[in-house]
């Protein structure tokens, strides 16, 4: 890996990657309004000011990280290549699968099936796996140091959508916190 790797705009940059990554889970589930209405932060979330900036700032590091693809060649051939190319095609999958979980719960109730049951945020973590897959695939070191920080900062937007979710759905969702990993495992 290099630490800051050759610049050049090619049709084999990473940017192949983060354009799947945007394009094929939209695609699919926010063709309709009232699902991307879904996807959206609920009228009534009540996450403090601090949490709201740090959403912020994870997410525009996400894009900058998507817009830096553009000028990073993969390393096509190598084992770097296919074992970010694995990881990705995961988070892909786990990004996919959740979408179509959350999606699928009762309206007014927090999706809780599924890969749910596996993990309380898999979206957050499919984005943060689908950048590790990105700096594997290309060898850099940025991206995989901007894919710690991104997690680091979601994980504190997720314990405040966690208190939202408790104060909101009570026992039941206290229940579902005990018994579900937040970011990935066997359910207890």
């Amino acid at each position: 890996m290099e630490l800051i790797p050759e610049f050049k705009i090619g049709v084999w940059n990473a940017w192949i990657f983060a354009a799947c990554f945007l394009l094929i889970p939209y695609s699919l589930f926010l063709r309709k309004r009232t699902v991307y209405k879904k996807f959206s932060d609920p009228p009534d979330i009540k996450l403090g000011k601090s949490a709201k900036v740090i959403g912020y700032i994870a997410t525009a590091i996400y894009y900058i990280v998507f817009l830096y693809t553009i000028f990073l060649p993969l390393k096509l051939g190598t084992r770097w290549f296919y074992t970010g190319l694995v990881i990705f095609l995961l988070a892909l999958a786990l990004f996919i699968t959740a979408g179509i979980s959350f999606t699928a719960a009762p309206p007014g109730k927090p999706a809780t099936k599924g890969i749910y049951s596996y993990s309380r945020h898999p979206i957050y973590f499919s984005h943060f796996l689908a950048l590790m897959g990105i700096g594997i695939a290309a060898t850099s070191w940025i991206i995989l140091m901007f894919s710690i920080i991104f997690i680091a900062l979601a994980n504190i937007v997720a314990n405040s959508e966690e208190l939202y979710c408790k104060e909101k759905f009570g026992n039941s969702y206290k229940d579902y916190l005990e018994k579900t990993p937040r970011w990935l495992g066997i359910p207890r």
